[in-house]
Order: structure tokens, then sequence, then C-alpha cells
């Protein structure tokens, strides 16, 4: 058996960023256990970009991004390397109907925190981003801070910076179970058991398999998609032109300028494809590059093109698809973070909040909203929320 003073399960954007936040602390000992390599292009931060914004349906995520921004430009210096890329990001839909509704219980928040944005018109749309071609009754409203996270870089980046404050990683080396006792627990893997006093279970869509040693709390998961389309155009569709953008419809769809591959990349957000953990799959299809493509001959008909990769991920979602951030009752010494597919740009900041709990018991952040024992994971007859604002 050997002793740690932290055990962290997954290496991937959470993972990461929280074992290098315990070194930085002075956390005496810590080990991070991962199932596929470093830097891996299997789990949910293999690909190369996320949206980051201020813009949300809830005032415990814009209360978080400053801290949220602060943080990034912190691990940007430590590392050398851009992680955050500003666009600005633009969010629409048309005049009447969920989408419209979403997008003002997106805006309550962000009055409510004194964040600045722009409404706009169609009209105002057409003028400023004329790639877009959209009805007249459309409404949106743009936020300037929006942009890229590199989540790949990232990962990379917290990865090399834990290493040199001398955390230990294990890859290719799945965890088995876990014994959690009141003051310490055991991760039992195929190389062997590790002993640790303090425990972070930051495992994504595997952490359902792991749940039966932990809490026992619903978890729902979604295989979903992005493709990355080889626009015939694609110098309008340059960072420095086109924002990130969300198109609240009967259906969300998001979408990035040229970043990371020569294509613009887009998804349908929860297509609601709901899988068990062992039907996961890692390789994306044509049918739903055919439903994206249909999207872009309607509003956006210079990036029609053909596919040039599709990539999968999954979201795991507790009931209510918030955040779960936070220990286990009455054993503060473990912790659990559940993402909800839309963790990502939050990474670097919930690893300090997470590094906070398992070091010193509580963080000056809210995260009140994202308890374990909040309705959504207590209460059998929860009825189930997977888009936020829409009526």
């Amino acid at each position: 058996m050997t002793g740690y003073s932290h055990i962290v399960i997954g290496a991937g954007a959470i993972g990461s960023a929280t074992a290098y936040r315990l070194a930085a602390q002075g956390a005496r000992k810590v080990l991070v256990v991962e199932q596929f390599d470093l830097i891996n292009t299997l789990n949910s931060s293999g690909d190369h970009s996320r949206i980051i914004r201020r813009a949300y349906h809830d005032d415990a995520y814009v209360n978080l991004t400053s801290a949220m921004f602060s943080a990034w430009e912190e691990i940007e210096h430590l590392s050398g390397l851009t992680i955050y890329t500003r666009t600005g990001g633009l969010d629409m839909a048309p005049a009447e109907g969920r989408g419209a509704a979403e997008l003002e219980a997106f805006k309550q928040p962000l009055r409510n925190a004194g964040v600045p944005f722009d409404e706009l018109s169609a009209e105002d749309i057409r003028a400023e981003y004329p790639q877009w071609t959209i009805s007249d009754d459309t409404v949106g409203f743009f936020q300037q801070d929006a942009g890229i996270v590199d989540i790949r870089r990232s990962v990379s980046a917290h990865t090399s910076l834990a290493l040199s404050a001398g955390v230990e990683f294990l890859a290719r080396t799945r965890v088995e179970g876990i014994t959690v006792r009141d003051d310490s627990v055991t991760v039992r893997t195929a190389q062997g058991d590790f002993d640790a006093d303090h425990l972070l279970v930051a495992a994504g869509s595997w952490t359902e398999e792991l749940q039966p040693d932990l809490l026992d709390f619903p978890l729902v998961l979604s295989q979903e998609q992005v493709s990355y389309i080889a626009a015939p155009h694609l110098r309008d569709f340059l960072a420095d032109r086109f924002p990130v953008w969300s198109y609240h419809g009967s259906e969300l769809y998001y979408g990035f300028p040229v970043y990371g591959e020569a294509a613009i990349k887009l998804a349908r957000d929860m297509r609601g494809h709901f899988i068990e953990s062992k039907d996961r799959v890692f390789e994306g299809d044509e049918k739903e590059a055919d439903v994206l493509r249909a999207f872009l001959s309607q509003h956006l008909p210079r990036a029609v093109g053909p596919t040039l990769v599709n990539r999968t991920c999954v979201y795991d979602m507790a009931p209510d698809r918030e955040f779960i951030l936070d220990t286990l009752p009455g054993r503060p010494h473990v912790a659990v973070f559940n993402g909800a597919g839309h963790a990502g740009k939050f990474a670097a900041l919930i690893g300090k909040i997470l590094a906070d709990l398992l070091t010193d018991g509580t963080t000056k952040h809210d995260i009140g909203a994202f308890s374990l024992q909040r309705p959504a994971l207590t209460d059998p007859g929860f009825q189930s929320v997977f888009r936020h604002g829409a009526s």
C-alpha cells in the first residue's frame, strides 16, 4: 500500500487543474490516476476548443466568471501558452417562441452581475456579421468577453505544471474500485492499491462506474457530436472577423470560427442520444454531420462544405444539468465533480475550488447551487431539465 495525501481520479481538464492547484497549495504527495494516456483524445478534453462565455442561465455561473477569466490568465502566465482567445459571443433567436425566452433568461443574470452586453436586431447582426442569413424577426445579444478556450492545451498546461510541482501521474491505469473510510480512502487498480487521506473523483462520464463505492446520485449520459466542416470560404470565418455563436431555436446550435482545424466547428447542444457508459463510441457519423450542414445551408451558406472530421463526446449530467461540485455528506475528505457537458471553460477555476475544499475544507466562492444535497439529486420525483431558460 502506497500512502498519498491526495488521489485524483481522472487527468482531464478538471483533474489536471486540481492536481496542479493541490501541489501549489502545499499538498504533501499527490497521485493522479488516468485510464488512458495523458493528453489523450478519448476523454471530454480531447478536442481543440470550448466556448468560454459570461452568458449563462443562472447567477451561480455568471458570478464565477470574473474569477474564471483570472484563473486562465494565471495559467497562461505560468505556462507560456495562449489558452483563451477572445472572439466575442453572439447569441440569437427568432423573436417568438422557445429561443427568445431562452435569450431573456440568459440576459437577466448578466444584468444582475453588471456584465455589459449589446442587444441586437436582425439588421444589427447582418451589418456586423454578413455571413448570417437570418429572418427579419431575429433578435440577439453580443457579449465581448466570450471566445475560445483551447481545452487540449489547457490539459497540457495543467499537467506540465503539476508534473513540475512533483505530482505523480499513473496513466493507462483503470480504477477498479474505491473504499471510503471516515478519514481516508483506498483506490484499487490493476497496478495495485493506493491509500490517501483525500480523494477527488473527476472521471467525467465514467463516474457512474464508481458510484456504488461513493454516493449513488442520478447521472444521465448523452452521446454528442461536433463536426468540422471544410467551408469553401474559410477566411470569412476567421476568429478576427467571426465570433463564437449560439442559435436558440427549436433546437440549440452552437459553433466556432476557424480554430484548431482548417474548418468551422458546430454542433447541436443536447441532441438527446441517451446511452449507457458501455455503449459510448469515439467515432462520429455523417448522419449527424448532414443535420449540421442543413443548418449551415439555411443560416451560414458560405460555410457549407464537406466534412473534415467528426468528433464525439459524452455529456454526463445530473437531472437539472447543473454542476456537481461538492464533498460527500459527512465525508469532507472526498470530493466529486461532474460538469454536465459545460465545464471546460471553468476548469482552471474549478481546480482551485476543489483544491480549496480538499485542503482548507471551504472555498470563498459560492457553490451552493452545485451541492450534492439539492433536490435534483435527492428527490426521486425531480423532473429532468436538460435545456435551461426555455419555456
